[in-house]
């Protein structure tokens, strides 16, 4: 049996650290050496559910189609959903206006 370690030539690179990519990078720091120069995202639901309530308390309300648009869920998991919130306390009409979709509304908190 051949030992393969003596036969491999050993190569060691210089260790590069986190800060050091990302000045390579170009990414310009401000102020303190972990806090990127960057504007701040608007905040955004912390979860889902708190997407869909935020979309029920909308003026024109929100469809089941729309719903489903924002959180990729699956129909009957947004209607699942609409229960859920309704087992919480939050009070969850739905109108029906013919020949469009049922729109469903809670009132803002």
């Amino acid at each position: 049996m051949i030992d393969t370690n003596e036969t491999k030539p050993t190569t060691t690179r210089p260790r590069r650290m986190a800060r050091d990519l990302k000045s390579e990078v170009g990414i310009e720091m401000s102020g303190s050496p972990l806090t990127p120069n960057v504007e701040p995202e608007p905040a955004k639901p912390s979860n889902k559910s708190s997407l869909v309530l935020e979309m029920l308390q909308r003026p024109e309300g929100a469809t089941i189609a729309q719903i489903v648009t924002a959180t990729s869920w699956l129909p009957h998991t947004t209607r699942a959903a609409l229960t859920g919130l309704k087992k919480k306390g939050h009070e969850i009409t739905s109108e029906k206006v013919e020949g469009e979709e049922r729109v469903y509304r809670t009132a803002a908190v």
